[in-house]
Order: C-alpha cells, then structure tokens, then sequence
C-alpha cells in the first residue's frame, strides 16, 4: 500500500483531539514529500542532524519535532527551526534549550518525557524528577521555552496489559500537573503511543501519537 494510503487510513481512526506525528526517521526526503503531498504536515525526526538536513531541503510550513535523545551540544542545529522536542528529560538540558531559544529570539515547546517502561534502556524522568523541575525556581525564569505536555514510551513487549498500565500510569501523572499554569507551562499534550500501540495509547488518554512503520513500511 502507498505511502498516501497508509496515511489517510490511519487518519481516518485518530479522534479529532489527537495529533499525528509521522515518524520519518531513516526514510528519504521523497517519501516524507509524498506524505507532504496527502496532507501531512508534522513529522518527526529522532536524530538533529538528519532533520536539519531535511528541513533545509522541504517546504517550510512543515512542523518539525524531535523525538529521540538529546544531548544539550546538538541542540544549537534544530534551534532555528524545530517546533516541539519531545524528549527532554533534565533541567540542564531545558536550561540550554531556553539558552539557545532566547539567541534566536525563539520560544520553544517542549514535552517532558516521562520513564514508564519497566526497561532500563528508555530515557525519561522518575516521579521525583518530574516534581522537582515544575516545581523549581529556575524553571520560572526560562522565558524562552514552554512546557506543553508530557511523553513516554511503553516497555517493547506483546503484553497489552502491561502496556496500558504504563499507559495509564504516565496519564495519571498528566492529570497530577495539568492543573498547574505558569507562564511557560501549561500541560495540553500527552505524546504516547506509536505503530503498534497507538489504539491503546488514544483509549488510556494520549493526545499526540508518533506513527512511522505503519506509514512508511518497516525500516
């Protein structure tokens, strides 16, 4: 099936309150066009290097977000362009973010991400963590980012229940700080679920699924 066709049949499940990422890590600049073309305007890339590359060569009123691990000496590349970073998981790292952002005269979106899988492998903050940086003092003088949701990634496994658990489990932690509305914080968007466990993630709360496989064929 077409990369165009793939799309709209998933389109056509999502709730109108959920968000597609079009996951086009690996894939060349020809299939993300072709995505462009059925209407696709958010992907997401989870190395900088290769989405800078990307955004220099595609139309600009793509949405780019970065969804892999970030280490704070790439975050300069993505700075000009990058419209929501999904993995941030320290306040040293926010700090650079709302360092680099205010250069550019920027302001930034980013997701906190959250450690929910039972593998020691996924990034993410513990329940502490998560509590320590919305709540610092610091976090208040950063002018030049926004907090706008949490993200989280289920362990691998066919396990559905154990899956939902961890679904809910970072859903519950959503519900716990959403009520809190700073200037630069304000939590909208819950960002889980991808290919194989996005149905699930929309029934335990999700907002914004990452779904690259199921559009562009397995890597």
């Amino acid at each position: 099936m077409s990369i165009s066709k793939n799309l709209s049949k998933i389109k056509s499940t999502l709730p109108s309150h959920v968000t597609l990422v079009a996951v086009s890590k690996t894939k060349p600049v020809a299939d993300l066009m072709e995505a462009y073309h059925a209407g696709q305007r958010i992907f997401g890339e989870n190395k900088i290097q290769e989405m800078s590359e990307k955004w220099e060569q595609m139309p600009k009123d793509i949405q780019w977000h970065m969804i892999g691990h970030v280490q704070s000496n790439k975050v300069k590349y993505m700075i000009p362009y990058v419209s929501l970073i999904h993995g941030v998981d320290s306040l040293k790292l926010l700090k650079e973010i709302n360092r680099l952002a205010a250069k550019w005269k920027r302001t930034v979106d980013c997701l906190l991400q959250i450690h929910i899988a039972e593998e020691d492998t996924k990034f993410g903050l513990d329940e502490k963590e998560i509590h320590e940086i919305l709540n610092s003092e610091e976090l208040k003088t950063f002018e030049n980012i926004r907090i706008v949701g949490l993200m989280g990634m289920a362990t691998f496994t066919e396990n559905q229940e154990q899956i939902k658990r961890e679904f809910l489990h970072l859903k519950t932690i959503f519900d716990q700080y959403n009520q809190l509305q700073t200037d630069n914080c304000q939590l909208t968007t819950l960002s889980m679920g991808m290919s194989g466990d996005y149905q699930l993630a929309i029934e335990c709360g999700s907002t914004m699924v990452r779904i690259g496989s199921s559009i562009f064929g397995v890597r």
